[in-house]
């Protein structure tokens, strides 16, 4: 007979791959509205091939170093501040370790353990690595799985990027009259692809999700098509 394996991610690391894919999701759901809403929009005043490429790059690089560096500025903060955390609980097991000692205890109690049981773990775990103990059970701080800001900015542009560049490829290859049409028609499936998506990784109702982005999405490039349309009528 051949061993069980135990194959299963913990908790900690399929809860941070779940909050990756859910942020690329909505990256990429960024990226496809708010470069749809934008060559749509040109669309509505003018079909030059030209100023409708030069609009979706620019939507798509602006929006994408955005995403980036809020994403960088938002990890960034995030991590100083588990940092700040990490080098008071390092101090405070300097100074005080007996306190350190009842407070895991009392962390273990609460989670179901009896006071005997818990004031041993306590010990065990004290003992083979205090900080990374009240790291995971006090703070739910893993000390060697820190938030990295760059991986976080990296994956917000290429998400954003891979999003946009459907609507603006969608709007400058096909022809004149099938322009319109074709963005309308892969943005709206693509929006609710992410829709599905973000649903499912959230164990949220699918249907009521991709209505909901689909319905934003097609108002979106309806608002923006109809000013376009009113400025180029105008001569703007």
């Amino acid at each position: 007979m051949t061993e069980p394996t135990h194959a299963e991610a913990h908790e900690g690391s399929l809860g941070s791959r779940l909050n990756w894919l859910r942020a690329a999701v909505l990256g990429a759901n960024d990226g496809i509205v708010s470069t749809a809403g934008l060559v749509v929009g040109v669309a509505g005043a003018t079909d030059d091939r030209a100023a409708l490429l030069t609009a979706g790059l620019a939507g798509l690089l602006a929006g994408s170093m955005s995403m980036a560096a809020g994403e960088y500025v938002s990890v960034s903060t995030q991590r100083d501040s588990e940092r700040a955390a990490l080098a008071q609980e390092r101090r405070e097991l300097r100074e005080q370790p007996e306190a350190e000692l009842d407070e895991l205890t009392e962390l273990l109690r609460e989670r179901g353990l009896s006071r005997q049981v818990a004031r041993e773990a306590a010990v065990q775990l004290t003992e083979r690595d205090a900080l990374r103990a009240h790291a995971r059970v006090e703070l739910g701080i893993d000390p060697d799985d820190l938030t990295d800001p760059w991986h976080a900015a990296w994956a917000s542009f290429l998400a954003f990027t891979a999003g946009a560049l459907l609507p603006l490829l969608a709007i400058v290859l096909p022809p004149v009259h099938w322009r319109l049409p074709v963005t309308v028609a892969s943005v709206l499936v693509a929006l609710a692809g992410t829709g599905w998506s973000s649903a499912r990784l959230g164990s949220a109702a699918a249907g009521r999700a991709v209505a909901r982005n689909t319905g934003g999405g097609a108002l979106a490039m309806a608002v923006t098509y109809a000013v376009g349309a009113l400025l180029g009528a105008a001569g703007m």
